[in-house]
């Protein structure tokens, strides 16, 4: 209960979605949270917690991420190719960038890191959590690109390629 009543953001992944998905109480206390909550669900995971199925959240990505986004009142980037940006506005969006080689495992704890980063640095919840998609995916182009993948891409190269291109973006736009 304390954490559904803080006042800071509050960002959910794997096995907390899991949690959510089979505690409707505490399902309910994060829907009704002033502070922000993020979630990043891959599709199975947005599926449990629509109670439906992953070849229905596949067939519906936007409308999946949409439902999410109201019924928790959260920020969500429903995972996968052409990760869905949903807000509890209604807003949404697909990020374009990224490859297969983010399906392999811990690259979704690091795009949670990145999120976590970018929140504690003060951003709004909605620009971080679309900044950092958007750098998962462009440092999974970049390893791409140099040849680093997409078959064999670590979860942990991506960091240090993302450091590389956060801190081009801020030079060009200082």
């Amino acid at each position: 209960r304390r954490i559904a009543s803080a006042d800071f953001p509050l960002l959910l992944d794997a096995d907390a979605l899991n949690l959510l998905a089979t505690h409707p109480v505490q399902a309910a206390l994060i829907a009704r949270r002033a502070a922000p909550t993020l979630l990043t669900p891959h599709p199975a995971e947005a599926a449990r917690l629509l109670a439906t199925t992953t070849d229905a959240v596949q067939a519906d990505r936007v409308g999946a991420a949409l439902q999410l986004a109201q019924r928790f009142k959260a920020h969500v980037a429903l995972k996968g190719c052409g990760t869905v940006i949903a807000h509890p506005d209604g807003r949404w969006r697909i990020n374009a960038n990224g490859n297969p080689g983010l399906a392999s495992g811990g690259t979704g704890d690091v795009l949670s890191g990145f999120i976590g980063a970018l929140l504690a640095q003060g951003w709004p919840a909605d620009a971080a959590l679309c900044g950092a998609v958007h750098l998962h995916g462009a440092a999974a182009d970049a390893l791409v690109a140099s040849g680093a993948g997409p078959v064999g891409l670590a979860a942990g190269e991506l960091i240090p390629v993302a450091r590389t291109l956060l801190n081009r973006l801020i030079a060009e736009n200082a």
